[in-house]
């Protein structure tokens, strides 16, 4: 039976390299981090293809494997690549989502250059050496962008499209609208990443907060190789949520502006109510008045509560200090971390 080093060619396994910084126009250390859950028939695809890919790009580097709480045979596939020079494997304890397995990928990796992509298959490998060419004209983040959204139902894109409204609206930092995960960092990019303390981490607007100088690849991203995708309706609002709170304040500012002109209103229309008895000495017939301008406050006040809620819960998230995942297993080697 053929293994997995049956199936692939030799690579190079240096992993030293000189001290400092990198020099752009120098062979580079470049680190490939890959989030998983349930992805084994796809990391069997993709990985021959990095294999391929990454000596050509790379004097040494490494491929750093995270495990998110598979339940299928993706921990016995990683396992197994894990055996060869350059993989390296996080298993953790149990699944705590996407932006948290990509933080551990970043703070495991120690090359110069970090890739981040997915293993479905549909970043295409090959977009990667087009992105270290921007790299080495300058760009410290280069990120790929989705030129089209047509091959997404229409409730998508349309709350994909409000969603980036909502967040870019009323704030200093804007999010590149069709820009995802799957990106290029340089060193000091990563580092600035990692040093942001939050763990509400929304990655798409921390990509965007760092700054730095960043260039869009064009891409169309291909379909899913096998499986289907983890993003439900559900967990697609709550991340858009968790996106609104972390990177905007501007729906507290409308709470408290809608208060003002609430309390306005009543105030007028009591006074309205007032001067119509001083002067024709009318009764108010209230009941339907009364009961409907409840319903209405009371309705108001529910939403606005829950909107401070969501607020209250983010602080609490961040006040307990619980750690962002938990490794249970490490396999594997790659690039060993520079000396300061």
């Amino acid at each position: 039976m053929n293994t997995v080093r049956d199936r692939i060619p030799e690579m190079p396994t240096s992993t030293q390299a000189p001290q400092g910084a990198a020099d752009r126009n120098q062979p580079i250390r470049l680190s490939c981090v890959i989030p998983c859950r349930n992805e084994a028939n796809n990391l069997d695809l993709l990985l021959p293809q990095l294999c391929e890919l990454l000596p050509r790009l790379a004097q040494a580097w490494e491929v750093i494997l995270v495990d998110d709480g598979s339940t299928d045979h993706t921990a016995t596939v990683m396992r197994d690549w894990s055996e060869l020079p350059g993989f390296r494997v996080l298993q953790l304890s149990r699944n705590f989502g996407k932006e948290a397995a990509l933080t551990a990928g970043l703070e495991a990796a120690a090359g110069d250059v970090v890739v981040m992509m997915d293993a479905d298959l549909q970043h295409p490998p090959a977009l990667v050496s087009e992105m270290l060419a921007h790299w080495r004209h300058g760009a410290d983040v280069v990120y790929a962008v989705r030129q089209s959204r047509s091959d997404e139902p229409l409730f998508k894109r349309v709350g994909t499209r409000l969603f980036y409204q909502l967040l870019n609206r009323f704030d200093k930092v804007k999010v590149p609208e069709g820009a995802g995960d799957f990106r290029l960092l340089d060193r000091g990019a990563v580092d600035a990443l990692l040093a942001l303390p939050e763990r509400n981490r929304f990655m798409k607007g921390l990509y965007a907060w760092i700054g730095f100088q960043s260039v869009g690849v064009p891409y169309m991203p291909q379909p899913r190789a096998h499986g289907r995708t983890h993003f439900s309706l559900t967990k697609l609002l709550g991340l858009s949520i968790d996106g609104l709170t972390a990177f905007a304040n501007w729906p507290l500012r409308i709470v408290g502006a809608l208060g003002i002109l609430l309390a306005l209103a009543a105030f007028a229309y009591g006074g309205y109510l007032t001067l119509v008895y001083m002067l024709y000495g009318h009764q108010v017939s209230g009941w339907t008045t009364i009961v409907v301008t409840l319903m209405l406050f009371f309705g108001m006040q529910m939403i606005f509560l829950g909107i401070i809620g969501e607020y209250v819960a983010r602080i609490f998230q961040e006040v307990k200090g619980r750690p962002l995942y938990l490794v249970k297993r490490k396999l594997g080697r790659g690039l060993e971390p520079l000396a300061p």
